[in-house]
């Protein structure tokens, strides 16, 4: 069977972006076996052709109605694959997928029947969610940073924006490129719909979501910018952590310096 990415330029460079994030995610060790997912959607990029395409799935209850779902496409990583895996072969660990106009359920249209991520009906409520407020986010990123989740293993950062803090003190980059900081959602089972909730109540201020114990939850324009932000913050955590195994507390930037980066860079304050 011909690749639905064939003649189709656009719609390969963003699942080509998928899989060259899903190999950034392997060589950090952020994803190991078959942790993380990644959703995106990609229905700017359907044409007519692919809006007749049979489906090769029965229909599949996602759970949960998002109205603002109606006809969209998304790709995403399947459930029990490796991201090592999706980085060499995005067709075959991956799928695009249609939400019907119920709005609760959904068909696979391509390349092959792989059944999505276990955790598609939050990332489908995130992206129902997006639609719904205008954003022009349109890619999804789960995955496991170990310092960033080793830090979550402090109650003193758990508390609201002490971590967000803290790691913009370390580089100042990571106030740049990451101004609304990192929301925390106390530990719930994966995969939950309280999770779900918790997350999307956070995504009003933050582009960042860190699951307690558990891993990050990055939304963005495009899949590499989802990624960007994430391990601008890691690289935040290891600067951190890296001074605390040196045998001192480092001292971080003021909060003088840090309103100088928000006005020399128009950022929220």
């Amino acid at each position: 069977m011909e690749s639905i990415l064939i003649n189709r330029p656009e719609l390969a460079k963003e699942i080509n972006k998928v899989a060259e994030v899903a190999g950034y995610l392997w060589q950090k060790g952020w994803a190991e076996r078959n942790g993380g997912n990644i959703t995106i959607n990609i229905t700017e990029y359907i044409d007519d052709d692919i809006r007749k395409m049979p489906p090769i799935s029965p229909v599949i209850p996602i759970g949960v109605t998002l109205p603002h779902l109606k006809g969209c496409y998304f790709y995403c990583k399947g459930t029990n694959l490796r991201m090592r895996d999706l980085a060499r072969w995005p067709m075959e660990n991956g799928s695009i997928i249609r939400i019907l106009d119920d709005c609760s359920s959904y068909v696979i249209i391509a390349d092959h029947p792989v059944k999505p991520t276990s955790e598609l009906p939050s990332h489908l409520s995130v992206h129902n969610y997006l639609i719904a407020k205008g954003s022009p986010y349109k890619a999804s990123v789960h995955t496991h940073p170990i310092e960033l989740v080793a830090m979550s293993h402090c109650k003193k950062f758990l508390e609201k924006d002490v971590m967000t803090k803290l790691l913009w003190s370390m580089i100042p980059e990571t106030k740049a490129f990451c101004p609304r900081g990192v929301g925390i959602v106390p530990y719930q089972l994966p995969s939950s719909v309280k999770l779900a909730e918790e997350t999307i109540k956070l995504l009003d201020d933050y582009d960042v979501v860190l699951w307690e114990k558990h891993g990050t939850f990055a939304v963005d324009e495009d899949v590499m910018k989802a990624f960007d932000q994430i391990d601008v913050l890691n690289k935040s955590a290891l600067i951190y952590i890296a001074a605390k195994n040196m045998g001192f507390e480092p001292d971080g930037m003021t909060e003088e310096q840090m309103k100088e980066m928000s006005i020399a860079f128009n950022l929220p304050k």
